[in-house]
């Protein structure tokens, strides 16, 4: 299998990498950076520029499916040129992709492209799946629809589309978990809001598999990438907690304060979203980590 990944270097595309080469699959990657190509034997890199339309088109070359992670950091402040850039991150990327392809002889199959949970609205008592037509019609939410729309266009091209809406993944190299760790290994740590808000997460191993399973199984459609076990931001802290040996001695921090200091970006946190991982189960994805202690004791031991 020969596979096409864009946001190699992220922290889900290093991960998806290393799964990919323990199977012996073939792998290029489309990156920015020039001095991060490698042409190794299963690892080939290769140039492109979404923003000035620029691709190597040899990266094509007998690939058959493409995985789509491309797109900026959203935890980062949200001024209003960078809310462009987490929106065109993701627009141009795909388009660059289907625009390229339109014109090209190629043997893609099949594309795989992450997604979000925050297409969803906040809750605290719905359960979302799928199927769910009531979506988040905040930025977020916009950004994902917008996302998911450029990725569908790839049918036109008789492209198989499935889409991945990742919830908060848990990994010991960095990413949600680590900022969320930091205060509380500096005795800081507090639930957030209220703490009741539903927090999705996933542990990366299970992640990438279900990437893998639905390019190995052939699925299309949309699939939430998160564990069956959501937990509140209370539950959630607590539990860091316990594996850092660290006390929660501050109350939580209040709404207000969060919205005051974080502005619109406050709703990554303070959002409330309960999402369901039943569909891709019945299609036959086993997780390993089914609950948040055995996901935290596993990244942590």
């Amino acid at each position: 299998m020969k596979v096409l990944i864009t946001g190699a270097t992220g922290l889900v595309g290093k991960a998806l990498v290393q799964l990919f080469l323990n199977e012996d699959w073939s792998i290029h990657y489309l990156t920015t950076s020039k001095s991060k190509i490698k042409s190794e034997e299963n690892l080939k890199g290769f140039y492109w520029n979404p923003k000035s339309g620029e691709i190597d088109t040899q990266c094509f070359e007998g690939v058959e499916v493409i995985v789509n992670l491309a797109g900026s950091n959203v935890a980062e402040k949200w001024t209003p040129d960078y809310k462009e850039e987490i929106l065109h991150s993701r627009l141009e990327t795909l388009d660059l992709l289907f625009d390229t392809l339109i014109y090209l002889s190629h043997d893609v199959k099949h594309i795989v492209s992450a997604s979000a949970i925050g297409i969803y609205p906040h809750s605290y008592i719905n359960k979302y799946k799928e199927s769910e037509t009531d979506l988040n019609d905040e930025f977020l939410g916009d950004v994902v629809q917008q996302w998911e729309q450029a990725a569908d266009r790839f049918d036109l091209l008789g492209i198989m589309v499935t889409k991945i809406r990742i919830g908060i993944v848990l990994s010991k190299d960095g990413g949600a978990l680590e900022k969320m760790a930091k205060p509380i290994k500096n005795f800081v740590g507090a639930p957030l809001g209220n703490g009741n808000q539903w927090q999705s997460w996933i542990h990366i191993n299970d992640l990438v598999g279900i990437f893998k399973y639905v390019i190995d199984h052939k699925l299309s459609g949309v699939y939430n990438g998160v564990a069956p076990g959501p937990v509140s931001n209370k539950r959630l802290t607590r539990a860091i907690a316990k594996f850092l040996k660290r006390p929660l001695i501050l109350p939580p921090v209040p709404e207000f304060v969060l919205r005051f200091l974080l502005g619109e970006m406050s709703q990554i946190v303070l959002a409330s979203n309960r999402v369901m991982s039943d569909k891709i189960e019945k299609a036959g994805f086993s997780f390993q980590f089914r609950k948040i202690y055995t996901a935290l004791k596993d990244i942590y031991k």
